[in-house]
């Protein structure tokens, strides 16, 4: 297996979205807007439902098309198609200038790898992160994918990042503070010698893709926002062999550690119930 690390590729042309499709407000301008209340409306609640199955159901498609040989441009195109099928929006065409349906995130890349013409090769992992936009709200999921013939330390990466994401969400409970989901996440992630990814968190979602509502997933102390019903988030960790240190490329978004070792991902949206949560973006 080659380890050699990653360049940018060839990016394609913006993909056509039929003018059928609503659009997010944000598309064709800077920035979008922010803010909305955290707690939802059984209504936006109920429209989220859908958005999430739509995102968890693409995500599976495109998962299923991982292995060697392939692009991430053609991952791209698979998850497009099947947003525009099922009546979506890709939430990340077009979102503050990223000019893809998805993310696609190799190795070393920790989150906001733009699909291109690179080839994955055996003995890679990659993240797809997929959001639905549908009647008005946002659907948000990523997971990481073994590339064929994966090395023992990257397949127990992905395994314990997935395993610290479903630790945080177990932990998010009504009454809670924030913080108790960094620092569920965090433990875990000690216990292996694991980086913790601090500038890139999970976030609020609705009506909006980023609800001003931030995340952690280390221990953060200021994170001592109440955890209430009817809330709505993304639980996101990502989890480092080395370093949570990063650089940034050129295009403004592919994200990487800082000693080039390889990171994983795993995203759930989620509605905070009276007695725990659910799970909103499974497929």
């Amino acid at each position: 297996m080659t380890t050699q690390l990653l360049r940018p590729g060839n990016v394609s042309p913006l993909r056509k979205v039929p003018a059928h499709i609503p659009r997010p407000e944000y598309v064709g301008k800077k920035r979008p807007k922010t803010g909305e209340p955290d707690v939802k409306s059984p209504e936006i609640i109920e429209k989220m439902r859908v958005a999430g199955k739509i995102a968890g159901q693409a995500l599976e498609e495109v998962g299923k098309q991982v292995r060697p040989g392939i692009t991430t441009d053609e991952l791209d195109r698979i998850g497009h198609e099947f947003m525009l099928d099922h009546g979506a929006y890709p939430s990340t065409l077009g979102y503050r200038g990223f000019p893809k349906s998805l993310c696609t995130s190799i190795n070393e890349v920790i989150c906001h790898g733009i699909p291109d013409d690179t080839v994955l090769r055996d003995g890679d992992i990659i993240n797809v992160d997929i959001t639905a936009f549908i009647d008005g709200v946002h659907g948000d999921t990523d997971a990481t994918y073994l590339c064929g013939d994966v090395p023992e330390e990257s397949a127990l990466l992905v395994e314990r990042t997935r395993e610290a994401m479903m630790r945080g969400i177990r932990a998010a409970k009504p009454g809670r503070a924030l913080n108790v989901i960094g620092r569920v996440i965090e433990s875990y992630a000690k216990r292996f010698g694991y980086g913790v990814v601090r500038d890139f968190t999970g976030h609020g979602i609705g009506t909006t893709f980023h609800s001003g509502l931030v995340v952690p997933h280390y221990d953060d102390p200021k994170a001592t926002t109440l955890i209430e019903p009817g809330m709505t988030f993304t639980i996101e960790p990502m989890l480092t062999l080395g370093s949570f240190d990063y650089d940034m490329w050129d295009d403004g978004w592919t994200v990487v550690t800082k000693d080039r070792k390889r990171t994983a991902q795993f995203e759930h949206t989620i509605l905070i119930t009276e007695g725990g949560n659910e799970i909103l973006t499974l497929p």
